[in-house]
Formats: C-alpha cells, structure tokens, sequence
C-alpha cells in the first residue's frame, strides 16, 4: 500500500496523515479498517511504565593523572567498572549502599543527570604503569561528561501478566504490594494502546527502527533480553502472557525527566518508570487491521505469588477491558483492579509522538533487520546431578 519511504516524503511536505492509537481505533470503528488503512500512514503507540531492566552507559572523561576505575559510586549507588577505563554502567535497579536512602536507587541518579542536577562520584582504581591514579572524587553533570546514553536489555514487553496473592499475608513484589486472600490485583501493560500488542508479529518494526524513548529519539537495538515470540496465542495473534521484548539504545543527553522517572517498590527496590513511544507504518492491510485491536480481545494469565516458584498457579485469564474496568471476577469473588501502568501517560507520549511527525520534526526507520519470531524461552532449572541446597 505505502513504503516508509513514501511515508517520509509526506512528512517532509506537511501531507502525512497520523493519528494516534486511540483516534485509529475509533477511525476504524468508524470506517472499517480497510478505509482506515486507505486513509493513516503512521499509527503512534505509547506506554509509561517501571522497566527495570534499563540502564545507562556513562563515560567520564580521563583525570589527570589516568585512572583505571574498578569500583565507583554515584550519589552512593555502585556502578558497574568492569570494561574501559573510565566506563561506567548504571543499572536502574542498583541499589544504594548501606548508609544511603533505601528508597533510591540507580534509576534515581539516572533521572538526576538527565535533569540535569549534579551527582557526587566517587571511584576506586586499579594502579598500573598507565593509570596510575587510584583514588578520585568529584561531581559530574551530564554536560561534564562525554557519552551519556540509555542501553536498555528489556523494555516493552509485548503482553504481561496479572499478580494476585491467594496467600495469607501481604507480598511485596515488582508489581508492588499484592494484598493476601486475593485483596488485590495489579496488571502493568497498557493493553490495545500498547506497542507491540498493536504489531503482533512485528511486521513493521525491527532493529533499527526509530522510536520515542524516555522523551528524547531512540532506537530499536536489538531484540530484548527474555524475547519469547513462541508463547501461546490467539486467533488475532495476541500472545496470552509475556512474549517479545525490545532492547532500546538513545542519547539520555536529550532526553526529559518528564519521561525518565525513578521509583520505588516497598520491600522490592527501585526501578525506572519509562516513556516509550513506538511509531507504526500503515504499510498494507493487515498491519492496520492489527492496529484495531480492542481491550477485550487481548487476554492475560492471572498469577499468584504466594506460591514462590518459577511456575506458579494461575486463576485463569482476563481481557484488559475487565482489567481497566478496576474490578474482576476470581473464582466468584470480585476483586479489586490497579494498573501499574500508566494509562493517561502512554496515550500522552502516543499523541507527542504523533504531534513530532505531523510537525516534522520525527521521521520513521526502515529495519536493517528483523526481530527474531522463533526465540525460545530457556529456564535455569536445576540439572538431576545438582544438589538440592537451595530449594
């Protein structure tokens, strides 16, 4: 119907038509998907969300004398100085060390610097003939150091699950508090405006592919850590529970701490709440007809963590217009809904976005290669010649 290319051509003449994921579903509601494909060249999806499975890559600049960093900290926060001299990797999820507020984290020093407030570093080094140094104490903001980039193992899951605890006490988890004898439940995606639920087969993106990230431009580097396009799925192609997974790469320098959040899960620990915005090519018929994918034809498995095993037991599945009706029925008993996700934020970034391209100032990528769709899901499990010590 349309290639990216001709896509970009309208956006550099003012002439694309976009719309956001929620004005294209009523268009399609409307119109039929057929016209709807006719009519939309970009569809512009988002979510706001904890992905705590992000980090930054922080390069300092050398001192005077070099040092080898082999241990630093950031407002407290270790990070990672096992590669070159004086690269650093701050995992969102790092805790502080003792001494340090219990409630931040990396995801927190990370907001710090891309809002732009200066961050205390401490660094140990390993003395050699070349890097000499071995002790170093300043502080950095992001313009007093070089490279400053999100690299992100996994974001954007495509589908998750629904916690609830059939126990006795209250369970603190990723999803936050789950209350016992199924007081509460928590879902944290963003159902038929989510990204990858809109692109079920990933047809229209892939490595390469440029997208909204943490309210700056990123790209799509690779696919995600615990990428499983292989789980169970309906008719439409909607997986039931966690399936593909991105890894995303952008210049934290330029982005908006709007959109870049640490957080903090009671008894759990930090994680990073992360805007993300994926642009969709109308490229024919059948990505338009994905894009029109409603709430209650998407289903997720609903768990309990009272049981603490990989595989835990389930109460069946729910469609996301339950979910988002903030009540749902578990063996007859109605139970209270929350989303961790936030619904208003990530339909926000998909009209940001949509606003970027009309304006001109976003244009769309062509993968330079497809996502994997055979990934399967490998677990650690203990092999039969192991000891039983930890379980």
């Amino acid at each position: 119907m349309r290639t990216i290319d001709e896509i970009n051509d309208r956006i550099a003449k003012g002439t694309v038509v976009v719309c956001a994921i929620d004005e294209f579903k009523a268009k399609v509601k409307a119109d039929g998907a057929k016209a709807a494909a006719k009519a939309v060249d970009v569809v512009t999806t988002g979510s706001f969300e904890p992905m705590e499975s992000s980090g930054a890559i922080i390069n300092l600049g050398h001192t005077d004398p070099p040092m080898k960093i082999r241990s630093c900290w950031l407002n407290g926060v270790p990070a990672y100085a096992g590669f070159g001299a004086v690269d650093l990797y701050l995992g969102a999820t790092q805790l502080a060390d003792e001494g340090e507020s219990e409630e931040r984290g990396g995801a927190h020093v990370i907001e710090d610097l891309i809002a732009g407030k200066t961050v205390n570093l401490r660094a140990v080094g390993q003395e050699t003939d070349c890097y000499p140094r071995a002790n170093f104490s300043t502080t950095i903001t992001k313009d007093t150091i070089n490279q400053f980039y999100l690299y992100n193992p996994r974001n954007l899951y495509q589908n998750f699950i629904v916690g609830v605890n059939g126990g006795d006490r209250t369970l603190y988890t990723y999803l936050g508090p789950l209350q016992p004898r199924l007081g509460n439940a928590v879902f944290s995606n963003a159902g038929a405006i989510s990204p990858l639920l809109n692109d079920p087969e990933l047809q229209s993106i892939g490595i390469g592919s440029r997208i909204f990230l943490g309210g700056g431009i990123g790209y799509i580097a690779w696919e995600g850590t615990q990428h499983f396009p292989l789980q169970k799925r309906l008719d439409n192609q909607t997986p039931v529970g966690p399936a593909a997974t991105l890894a995303l790469v952008g210049d934290a320098k330029q982005m908006d701490s709007n959109w870049v959040r640490g957080c903090h899960f009671k008894n759990y620990g930090p994680s990073l709440m992360l805007g993300v915005g994926v642009p969709i090519p109308i490229l024919n018929e059948q990505i338009a007809a994905r894009c029109a994918i409603t709430d209650d034809q998407i289903l997720a498995p609903i768990i309990d963590f009272s049981i603490p095993r990989r595989v835990r037991p389930t109460f069946g599945v729910v469609n996301y217009a339950q979910l988002k009706s903030g009540k749902i029925k578990i063996e007859g008993r109605t139970v209270r809904v929350a989303p961790l996700v936030s619904l208003s934020r990530s339909l926000e970034i998909a009209h940001l976005l949509k606003d970027w391209i009309a304006t001109g100032k976003f244009t769309l990528t062509a993968p330079v290669a497809a996502l994997p769709i055979d990934r399967t899901f490998i677990p650690q499990d203990r092999r039969s010649s192991e000891p039983l010590n930890d379980e």
